[in-house]
């Protein structure tokens, strides 16, 4: 390998590891691969580039980035839209590998004349994953040419990079979603457990109140109303503690120690504790500290209205490859296989699994309650 030979070997390297860098830092996917495409472009030497997606829902495709594009495309949005030559040359299996600017005329620029720049032949990359076919990546000439077998190989390998990419991310969007169902059904269940609950025992306390009055029993009706209104009350505290969990974002500009040292300010009227911290910190991706956060904020409301009790422990334990949260009281306790099902137990349990994590419960009456929940360094991998 000559100087020359070496110096361009070199320059793909770095053209390499600044893409791959720049997938992996992207705060968008969109951003990634237009910031993939044009370095693709100017390592060509060539001035324009665009990557198709297939939807995976409907199959649909659609143009996911593009850089530097004729002026024909301001006055024929047309042009970016429906399907072509080699997308359909793609999709029906007939392009498998990345094929050479010399191969394939660009049908959606074929029959103009102006505007154009020129344009007439592209490079197209597959962009391929182990689910199937995700898009494809053109790179576009004025001429027909060879690209020599390295800027070929240097395409196959981009276009392994952009797949990967691709495929991260959307598998990570649908974790998100999957997210959403779960929380959605975590809301569900405490509206039943608290509101619809409550209401019933409004219900209740209203029918008992009414037969007092039906017999005459004044006395006995005012007191089960009395009673009623302060249930009530509690049950419209309860409400609106739920409607301020749904807006609240606790750890927008904080991290989970912050916010944690935070919600202990806010039930220091009820409840007296302290947060401890021991190890060294190891930040958490946002949605797993988001997580333990409100399993926190879970537990001490469980304590506020069950243990009995104003003292708790709550104490984060940064360890080697996983972070421990503990919630204590020396509260009255409770017989976990009676009542494993009550307390806002499901929705702690479903937390720790979406964070795939483990949990402990200790509680016998009258010995207080522990729980302890480990989540590991990797699961926001």
């Amino acid at each position: 390998m000559n100087l020359h030979q070496l110096q361009a070997r070199n320059q793909e390297l770095s053209i390499l590891n600044a893409i791959a860098q720049d997938l992996n830092r992207a705060l968008t996917l969109e951003k990634a691969l237009a910031t993939a495409l044009r370095q693709t472009v100017h390592l060509l030497q060539l001035k324009t580039g665009w990557i198709w997606l297939i939807a995976p829902d409907d199959g649909s495709s659609y143009i996911a980035a593009s850089y530097n594009l004729p002026p024909i495309f301001e006055e024929r949005t047309d042009l970016l839209t429906g399907t072509c030559y080699c997308l359909e040359k793609y999709i029906n299996d007939n392009l498998s590998d990345t094929a050479n600017i010399s191969e394939i005329t660009c049908s959606r620029l074929k029959d103009l004349e102006q505007g154009t720049d020129r344009l007439r032949f592209h490079a197209s990359v597959p962009l391929l994953s182990n689910v199937g076919k995700i898009g494809i990546m053109n790179v576009l000439s004025e001429h027909s040419q060879e690209l020599s077998d390295s800027q070929l190989q240097m395409l196959h390998t981009i276009g392994d990079m952009l797949s990967i990419a691709i495929e991260r991310a959307r598998l990570f969007e649908k974790s998100q979603q999957l997210g959403v169902i779960e929380e959605r059904n975590r809301l569900a269940r405490e509206i039943h457990d608290t509101l619809a609950q409550g209401l019933s025992g409004i219900a209740l306390k209203l029918e008992t109140t009414q037969a007092l009055l039906e017999n005459d029993k004044r006395d006995k009706a005012n007191q089960w109303l009395t009673q009623t209104l302060e249930f009530t009350r509690q049950n419209l505290e309860e409400a609106r503690r739920s409607v301020l969990d749904l807006r609240a974002t606790p750890l927008q500009g904080h991290n989970l120690i912050e916010a944690l040292r935070s919600l202990v300010e806010e039930v220091a009227e009820d409840l007296e504790g302290k947060l401890e911290v021991s190890g060294t910190h190891h930040p958490l991706e946002q949605r797993a500290e988001l997580g333990l956060y409100r399993i926190a904020q879970e537990a001490l409301t469980n304590i506020r209205k069950h243990a009995e009790c104003q003292a708790f422990q709550l104490r984060l334990d940064y360890k080697v490859d996983q972070l421990l949260l503990i919630i204590a009281d020396a509260g009255r306790g409770f017989n976990i296989e009676e009542k494993s099902s009550g307390f806002g137990l499901i929705g702690i349990r479903e937390r720790v699994h979406l964070l795939k994590g483990s949990m402990t419960l200790h509680s016998t009456p009258d010995s207080g309650t522990r729980l302890e929940v480990s989540v590991p360094y990797n699961s926001n991998a």
